[in-house]
């Protein structure tokens, strides 16, 4: 009866869903088939092992970078100290008051000429003889 009846439309049900199932895998390889060929793994080791040393290797480089970052934060810590303390340092020292100094007429001369153009300056103006005498006179 019924029974009989269930086992064979479970039976049925179950051959199709396994039929299902297989046509569903063979559309699946047929549509990587058709989007790009297969991948070829036999040098994959190989690549392995140079993606190990790459990575060994960008390991050692950003410890190094660090180190280096490290020290030059270190090295602009320093600095900005040693500034402050030059500044400290330069506010501390006072500077003395410089007086204001006037300069005569006959020493600005002297300072802004030669000896030989003054003498000739004197010889000039006549002031050479009155010079002489007044030296005598002494």
């Amino acid at each position: 009866g019924p029974v009989i009846l269930k086992i064979r439309l479970l039976n049925t049900a179950l051959e199709m869903l396994k039929v299902e199932k297989q046509d569903k895998e063979k559309e699946r390889e047929q549509v990587i088939s058709e989007r790009g060929p297969l991948l070829n793994l036999s040098g994959l080791s190989k690549t392995l092992t140079s993606l190990q040393d790459l990575h060994h290797k960008i390991d050692v480089i950003d410890e190094e970078r660090y180190d280096t970052a490290f020290k030059v934060s270190k090295n602009d810590k320093e600095i900005q100290e040693m500034n402050q303390k030059i500044y400290e340092m330069k506010s501390k020292l006072k500077r003395p008051n410089l007086k204001r100094v006037k300069l005569y007429a006959e020493h600005m001369l002297s300072v802004l000429l030669d000896s030989e153009e003054r003498r000739g300056e004197e010889a000039m103006s006549g002031m050479e003889g009155w010079k002489k005498l007044f030296d005598v006179g002494q």
